[in-house]
């Protein structure tokens, strides 16, 4: 069982619904029913690992999930085996990741890299082991 699996299963324990965007169908953009429940979510823990910013979908859902905290949603960001400085600066594999997908659409890379320069300014929980 993975971090994400023991954080999830310690929630909802606790009595707090979560939702994982596991089970969706993975696609181009982001679906119909993630952007619904980003939305309609009070707040978010995002669990940052190395690989998180190999992923388009969860960049991009960072991006949706940073708006609705202009409207008041909590976000809290966990630094799982990553600084937080290495998301917030985008250094280490964040910074190398981000620099291969500059090549195909270099937009969308400048609003992840806010995004993620954003989120890792926000006081967070960080987990090394």
């Amino acid at each position: 069982m993975d971090f994400t699996s023991h954080l999830n299963g310690f929630l909802k324990l606790k009595g707090i619904h979560t939702f994982i965007d596991d089970e969706l169908p993975r696609g181009e953009e982001i679906s119909i029913e993630l952007l619904k429940a980003i939305r309609s979510s009070r707040s978010f823990i995002i669990v940052f690992s190395e690989n998180y910013a190999s992923s388009h979908w969860c960049l991009d859902e960072l991006v949706e999930i940073l708006e609705c905290k202009k409207n008041g949603q909590m976000v809290l960001p966990v630094f799982y085996k990553v600084d937080p400085s290495e998301v917030r600066n985008q250094k280490g594999k964040f910074g190398e990741v981000l620099a291969k997908h500059e090549v195909n659409n270099i937009k969308k890379v400048q609003k992840w890299r806010e995004a993620l320069n954003k989120v890792g300014s926000i006081s967070g929980l960080t987990y090394k082991d």
